[in-house]
C-alpha cells in the first residue's frame, strides 16, 4: 500500500500505517536571523554602559550594564540555538534539532529568575539606603540605551516568532524597560534629587518581566511535555477526522509540537470498508492540512472497532462514544 506526498514521491505505508508527512523545509525568519546582530549590539552597549557607569559613579549604570552583559549570554545561546535549529533530520535525531530553539527558551526563561531576583534586592537595598546618581549622565546614556534595545527588539519581532527568538526577545524587553526606567529615574533625580525614584521604578520593571518570564516557561514546558498545542483542541480535530466519508471511528488520536510553530499527529482509523484506505488517507490528510495546519500526519487503518475512547461524528445527544 502507497501513497504520494505533495511533491508527488511515493511513500509506502508499512505494517498497516499510512504516513501523510507533508514534507517541506523549516524557513526561519528574520527574527532568527537577526540574533547575532542583536548580539553584537547588545553586548557593545553593556561595555559602554559600564565605562559610563564608572566614570559618572553611577550604580544605576553600573547595573544596568550588568544586566545587559547577562543578557549577552542569553542572546549568545539562542545565536547558537538557532544555527542547530536548522540542521536537517539524521538517523539520530529523526525529527531534526528543532526542540532545542524549546531548550533555548527554557533556559532563557530560567536564566531571567535569578537577573530579576538580583534587580529586585539591589532595589531593597537602595530603598533602605539611596545611592546618590548623576542624574544628567544617566539620561544621557539611557536615552542611547532605548534607542539601541529599540532598534534590537524590532529586529528580533520580525519573522514567525519561534521560542528560541522569542525568549531572546524577553531578555531586549527587558533592557529596553530597564533603559526606560533609568531615563525616567535619570530625569526625576536631575529635576528633583529623589533618589528614591530609580529603585522603586526598578522593582515595577522586575514585575513587568516576571510576568513574561512565567508565560514563556509555560509555554516551552508545555511543548517538552508534549502537550496539545494551544490552537488546537484534541475532540475538535478527532470528530473532524471521524466525519471524513468512509470512518467508521477515531481512536489513539495524539497531537504533539514539534516546535513551536509545526504540529503533528498519529491516530488509528477505524474504517467502513478496507478497500477504501487510499481515498480516505488522502481526504483525512488534505483535511488536517487545510483545516488544523497539521502538516506531519502518521495514520494507522482497522477495519473492526477497537476499545479505547472513539471520536464519531457529532450526534444529537454526543459527540464521542466508546467501543
Amino acid at each position: 500500500m502507497s501513497e504520494t506526498d505533495p511533491h508527488g514521491h511515493q511513500a509506502h505505508a508499512h505494517h498497516g500505517h499510512g504516513h501523510g508527512h507533508g514534507h517541506h523545509h523549516h524557513h526561519h525568519g528574520a527574527g532568527s536571523r537577526a540574533l547575532p546582530w542583536a548580539l553584537g549590539l547588545t553586548l557593545g552597549f553593556a561595555a559602554v554602559e559600564a565605562v559610563a557607569g564608572w566614570w559618572s559613579g553611577s550604580l544605576a549604570l553600573l547595573g544596568d550594564a550588568g544586566h545587559m552583559l547577562t543578557d549577552s549570554l542569553a542572546l549568545a545561546i539562542a545565536t547558537v540555538a538557532a544555527v542547530f535549529a536548522r540542521r536537517p533530520a539524521s538517523p539520530r535525531h529523526s525529527y531534526g534539532l528543532r526542540r532545542i530553539e524549546t531548550l533555548a527558551g527554557l533556559a532563557n526563561g530560567l536564566f531571567m529568575l535569578p537577573v530579576v531576583a538580583l534587580i529586585g534586592w539591589h532595589a531593597v537595598e537602595r530603598l533602605i539606603a539611596p545611592q546618590p546618581v548623576h542624574g544628567s549622565a544617566v539620561m544621557v546614556v539611557a536615552a542611547v540605551g532605548l534607542a539601541l534595545n529599540v532598534a534590537v527588539a524590532w529586529m528580533l519581532s520580525r519573522g514567525n516568532g519561534d521560542l528560541n527568538t522569542r525568549g531572546a526577545l524577553l531578555h531586549v524587553m527587558g533592557d529596553l524597560l530597564g533603559s526606560v526606567a533609568a531615563l525616567a529615574s535619570g530625569a526625576v533625580i536631575h529635576f528633583t534629587g529623589w533618589y528614591p525614584i530609580d529603585p522603586l521604578l526598578s522593582m515595577l520593571i522586575c514585575m513587568l518581566i516576571l510576568v513574561s518570564t512565567f508565560r514563556l516557561l509555560g509555554v516551552a514546558t508545555h511543548t517538552l511535555l508534549e502537550g496539545v498545542p494551544e490552537n488546537l483542541s484534541l475532540p475538535e480535530v478527532g470528530r473532524a477526522m471521524a466525519q471524513v466519508p468512509g470512518v467508521r471511528s477515531v481512536h489513539d488520536l495524539h497531537i504533539w509540537s514539534l516546535d513551536s510553530t509545526h504540529a503533528a499527529l498519529s491516530a488509528h482509523i477505524v474504517l467502513k470498508n478496507g478497500g477504501q484506505w487510499p481515498a480516505v488517507l488522502a481526504a483525512l490528510r488534505d483535511m488536517l492540512r487545510a483545516r488544523f495546519e497539521i502538516e506531519h500526519v502518521t495514520l494507522q487503518p482497522e477495519t473492526l472497532p477497537d476499545q479505547p475512547v472513539t471520536f464519531a461524528p457529532r450526534r444529537a445527544s454526543q459527540g464521542t462514544d466508546t467501543g
